[in-house]
């Protein structure tokens, strides 16, 4: 059922899906590199276990900014090939 949800999707409507996507990937981000400061802030008074905390938003960070990435270059590549 979502299958054929997807493939009759049309380009515009996958557009508006990437920006909500960008959006919320733009947020994580944002919101991980806060936690990420307060984490390293923490980790320097009390030191002890809060390096896994600080892992886990590097971790997330490195996900969302690989995704945006990834999208970004696919978008490039769409371009390219439309204005050659």
């Amino acid at each position: 059922m979502v299958e054929n949800m997807i493939r009759q999707a049309s380009k515009k409507t996958w557009y508006k899906w990437s920006i909500y996507i960008n959006l919320v990937l733009f947020f994580i981000v944002a919101l991980f590199l806060y936690l990420l400061v307060t984490d390293c802030i923490s980790y320097g008074r009390y030191g002890g276990d809060t390096w896994l905390y600080v892992t886990r938003d590097i971790g997330f960070i490195a996900i969302a900014l690989s995704l945006i990435f990834f999208q970004f270059m696919r978008n490039i590549y769409t371009i390219i090939r439309r204005t050659l």
